[in-house]
Order: C-alpha cells, then structure tokens, then sequence
C-alpha cells in the first residue's frame, strides 16, 4: 500500500512524456514494490543477524520444546536458540525432534557455555530449580549481563498461551486473583449490555434471510443446546441450526470435524461467516455469556476432558464468550489435544484479560467473519 501510494504520487510528479499513463503508472508500481521488497529484506537479514538475542533452554520437557519449536518458526520474534542444556541424568529417551537444536548434557560446563555462546537470556525450567549446583552457576553468571527467565513467564509472554506442565496450582493462587478485576468486570458487563440490546435489534433484520435460508433443508430454525457457563452453571444456548436433523440421534454427542458431512451447505456458510452464532446476543443479554470468553462447553465433553486435561475447570472461572482469545487463535477443537491447547490460551485470556485485549479478540473476529475464516 505505501510503494502503490508513492507510485502514485511520482506519476503525477514525474510523468513520462512518451509513455502512455497506464503503462507509466504501472512501471512506477512495478519499481517501488521492487525496492521496498528488497529493502524490507535487506533490513530483516541485517536485523536477524544483528540484533537477535541468543538463549539458552535449560530442561528438557514438552514445554521447552513447544517454546522451541514456536521460536524457530517466528524468526521475527528476535531470538536465536543457541543450545538446550538437558538437566537429567537420563540422555537416552529424548524426544528426536529435540535432536534437531544443540543439545548439552549436564550442567557443569554451564558457565563457560554461556561465555562462549554469548548467551542473552536463559530461560530456566521448573526442575532446573531443584538442583543446587546450576542455581549456584546462574548466581555467577549475573555479571555477564544474562537475564534470566523461568519457562512458563517466557512462554506465556512469547506464544500467547500459559503452558499446562510448567504451573502448579500455586501459579493460579499468584496469577488469577479476581480481587483487581471487579471495576473491568462491571464495566464488561454494562457493555455487555448496551451492545448485546443494540446489536440483537440491528440482527433482527438478518433473521428473516437466515431463516428462509434454514429451512431449505429439513429441521428446525433455531438449535437449542446444553452449555457450560461461569462457574460450572449449565445454561441453554441458543443457535441457528447448521447440521442436519437431530445429527446426534445415533451417535450421541460427537466432536465436530473438519468437512464434517452432518453440517449442511447453508449451514457451512452461516459457521463461516459466525452468523449461526447470533442468538446467542440474548444468551449475552440475560448474562449467561459474555462478548469475549472461553467457548461454552458441552457437559457431555466437560466430563471426559476435566479427567484429561490439568486445570480444565479453571477456565469456568469467567464468564463463556461469545469469541474469544482461544477462538481466534487456534482451530476447532475436535479431540482431547485441542482442547488442552485452546485451554493454554484460555489460562491467558483469563490472567490477561483486559479491555485492550477484548477489542483486540473482537477486531481480528470481525476480520475472520468478513473472510468466511470461520468453522
């Protein structure tokens, strides 16, 4: 958009006589994306090997090699993952994708390695605390100028998440005090209010197109479901119908899938563009929901997945949203794994949650329904 803009303002500047005006704009374009591509590519390498920060991962667990994974694939994030100290006395068993980093065995060449590799930052994990020796290490290694981190902060602040293996249930006494949170709730709630009236009324007048588009396939308009909300309280949630007529009758309750074959051709539009969702704006009103929260659970998966999952309940802690941080950031949960991974987001929203946050969760909400990104 800046190189087009720039192309545009050169061409009535500087106009090439001899060339025809569409063909002289289009060269400008063509020259500014070219520079401003390679320039932008030129700082990124000169940025990238410059300015990243060397780190040092020490313990080996699935936490530290979710964070490395996550920063491998985000260059951008400015760090580079210089080694992985493996704390254990065991070194056979080791996850092969951990192979893929430089691996060191033990901690007594800790300090030296730190030296050597000009390590910025070690992010330290939970059991690397136990052991007296590699405390004594970071406590000389302060003079080197390294700031030290302890994984689940690092994680939390890098990936967006809270990582289930690194907190104790000492990180939620720390972490989810809700005495400070009483003025953002009741501010929340009073604008959950005003927009819940406004934008149930404004919906009305897609309601009449929705329902004739419904009913072009057998079954009810509207699908009403049992849902978890705050603090475990079920509620009724109330939907446009999207899957075919009673989809549960010979299975019972089922994840929903990919490409899933009960869900109808209007009803695949309407989960694209989230406009199945929208009577849930009165679930909003009565305050059994909330614009921004974790997804209202199923009772039916609630109970297997509380037995699975460390800390599942805690997401009940706050109201159920209507969008939220999980939604916008990972796909549908459909098995156990996904929503271990939704509820690490989840665990953030509900530590971080604030009114910047909020209109940032509603913003890139609006931006998946105007792209039909939705399932």
């Amino acid at each position: 958009m800046v190189a087009s803009g720039i192309s545009i303002a050169v061409f009535y500047l500087v106009p090439f006589f001899i060339i025809t005006p569409k063909t002289n704009l289009f060269i400008f374009i063509a020259i500014f994306i070219g520079l401003e591509t390679v320039v932008r590519s030129l700082f990124n390498g000169i940025a990238g090997a410059k300015f990243k920060k060397p780190i040092l991962i020490v313990g080996l667990n699935p936490q530290t090699l979710e964070l490395s994974r996550f920063i491998r694939k985000n260059p951008q994030l400015g760090y580079e993952i210089r080694s992985l100290a493996n704390i254990s006395s065991v070194s056979n068993g080791i996850d092969e994708e951990f192979k893929k980093f430089h691996i060191v065995d033990g901690v007594g060449n800790l300090n030296q390695l730190i030296k050597n590799q000009r390590i910025n930052t070690v992010i330290v994990s939970p059991e690397a605390y136990q052991i007296p020796e590699i405390i004594d290490i970071f406590y000389k290694s302060i003079e080197n100028k390294v700031t030290f981190r302890n994984l689940s902060s690092f994680y939390e602040n890098t990936t967006g998440r809270v990582p289930l293996g690194a907190i104790n249930q000492i990180w939620f006494l720390e972490n989810l005090s809700e005495g400070g949170k009483s003025s953002y709730e009741l501010l929340k709630r009073s604008l959950d209010i005003v927009f819940g009236i406004t934008l149930g009324l404004l919906s009305l007048l897609l309601y009449p197109f929705i329902i004739l588009a419904v009913k072009t396939s057998a079954g009810p308009v509207f699908y009403k479901q049992k849902r978890l909300g705050q603090n475990g309280k079920i509620f009724d949630i109330l939907k446009f119908r999207t899957m075919d007529k009673d989809a549960e009758r010979l299975t019972g309750a089922v994840w929903t899938v990919e490409g899933d074959p009960r869900i109808t051709k209007i009803g695949n539009f309407l989960r694209k563009t989230r406009f199945d969702e929208l009577p849930q704006l009165w679930n909003i009103i009565r305050g059994e929901m909330s614009f921004v929260g974790p997804r209202a659970e199923r009772p039916e998966f609630h109970n297997s997945l509380r037995q699975e999952i460390p800390f599942y309940e805690e997401r009940y802690i706050i109201k159920p949203g209507l969008t939220g941080w999980a939604q916008i950031n990972y796909r549908y949960s459909s098995s156990v794994a996904d929503s271990a991974e939704k509820l690490q987001y989840d665990l953030y929203y509900v530590k971080n949650r604030s009114f910047v946050l909020d209109l940032g969760i509603i913003l890139k909400t609006a931006n998946i329904m105007l792209r039909q990104a939705g399932r």
